[in-house]
Parts: C-alpha cells; structure tokens; sequence
C-alpha cells in the first residue's frame, strides 16, 4: 500500500474555499483567548487576529485576493451584525432623546476636529494629497471612509488601514484617558468609543455595559452618515 502524498493532501487543503474561513475563524479565536487571559488593552483581537491571517497567507504563498474570495462568507455576516447593533439603541432610546443636544454638539464638534486636525497634522508633515485625501474620512466606519476617499481622490485600500489603526489605537488607549480624565458615565464613553474607534470601539463599549454599548453604536452610525454627506462638499 502506498504512503500518503502530503504534498497533495496540503495543497489540496490549501485550494479549498473553506481553508481562508477557517483560518479567519481561528486566528480570531486565538486572538480573542490571548486577550482575555492577559487583559493587555493593545492586544486587541481585530490586530491580532489580522497579524495571524496575513502571516499564515504569506508563510503558504496564498494572494490577498483568493483568500478575500474565499472568505466572502464570513463578510456577508457584516450586515446582520451591524442592524444588531439597533437593539440596544431601541432599549435606550429614550436616554438618547433625553441626550440629543449634548449628542449632536459632540458629533458635530468631535467631527469637525477629528477632520481639521488631522488634515493640519498630516499636512505639515509634508504628506501629498492622496495621502490627506486617504485620511480624512479615517473617523467613518470602513465601507463609508473607503467610499468617501475614492470619491476625494484618496485611496481606498490606504483609508481602511487608517481606519483599522484609528480602531485599534482608540480601543487600546480610550479607556486610560477616560480614566484619567474622570469621565465614568456610560453614555459619554460610549459615544466616545463610538465616534474614535468606530466598530472596534463598540465592541469595547459593548464590553462595559449595555448603555455604553448603545450610544457608541449611535456615534458610530451618525458620525459616519455625517461624514458621508457633508465631507465629500467640503473638500471635494
């Protein structure tokens, strides 16, 4: 009886479209365990998992574009994931009328800054417009910043890196410098979270408390319909 190719059984493994939906599925898992059992804030599962991912495509020679084929399952879960973020606004819908003008100044300000700054930071750095362009709308939510920075001239493979940093960076430190600050209530760090570390940051939120997670939902949404609507007549 003849022994067992491995080569083929390994390439065979590799070609099959469930290999690139496993192997997000445990490189996530893996993540979220090494998260949980350190407590490390900068450990989050997103950049972690990611790190997996692209050191396991690169290790066996899989492209970025089969793999993103193969996964496109998983990416179709975005969706019903995102309108479940409605329940815990419905649950807090009154707190959220209560707060409306405090929400749309913070929105409003905390937009307005975000953009300014980091186009003024950017700018005197000496990057090109491409680049500005890339990170102006890094505030959004991925599909809506990928969207306005094509539209803008930017890049839109540079604006979801930006995004995925702003995230991982919101979510690792916004939690020590609401700390230091003295800011405790769940609404104002939820729309914290919400509006500086997008989707990421909801997950955080979601973490501390159902108010916390509702109102970063809420940031998250109106700051990327703002974004959307206003920053394309602005600078484009």
């Amino acid at each position: 009886m003849s022994g067992v190719d491995w080569h083929s059984v390994w390439t065979v493994t590799l070609d099959h479209p469930l290999f690139s939906v496993a192997l997000t599925l445990i490189a996530f898992q893996l993540a979220l365990a090494l998260y949980r059992r350190s407590g490390w804030l900068v450990l989050q599962p997103v950049m972690v998992g990611m790190l997996l991912v692209v050191g396991t495509l690169y290790l066996c020679g899989i492209d970025y574009a089969s793999y993103r084929a193969d996964a496109s399952m998983i990416a179709v879960l975005v969706g019903p994931a995102t309108v479940a973020l409605a329940v815990p606004l419905y649950r807090h819908i009154r707190r959220i009328q209560q707060l409306f003008w405090p929400i749309l100044i913070t929105l409003v300000s905390g937009g307005v800054l975000g953009v300014a700054l980091t186009l003024a930071i950017a700018g005197a750095l000496g990057a090109d417009l491409s680049v500005l362009m890339s990170l102006s709308p890094k505030a959004a939510t991925m599909p809506i910043a990928m969207l306005v920075a094509e539209q803008l001239g930017g890049l839109a493979s540079l604006a979801a890196v930006f995004v995925m940093l702003t995230g991982v960076i919101g979510t690792a430190l916004g939690p020590l410098l609401l700390g230091w600050a003295g800011v405790d209530h769940p609404a104002a760090r939820g729309l914290s979270y919400g509006i500086n570390a997008h989707a990421i940051g909801t997950a955080r939120a979601l973490e501390e408390g159902d108010e916390c997670g509702a109102f970063a939902a809420l940031g998250m949404s109106l700051l990327g319909i703002l974004i959307a609507l206003f920053l394309p007549l602005v600078l484009g």
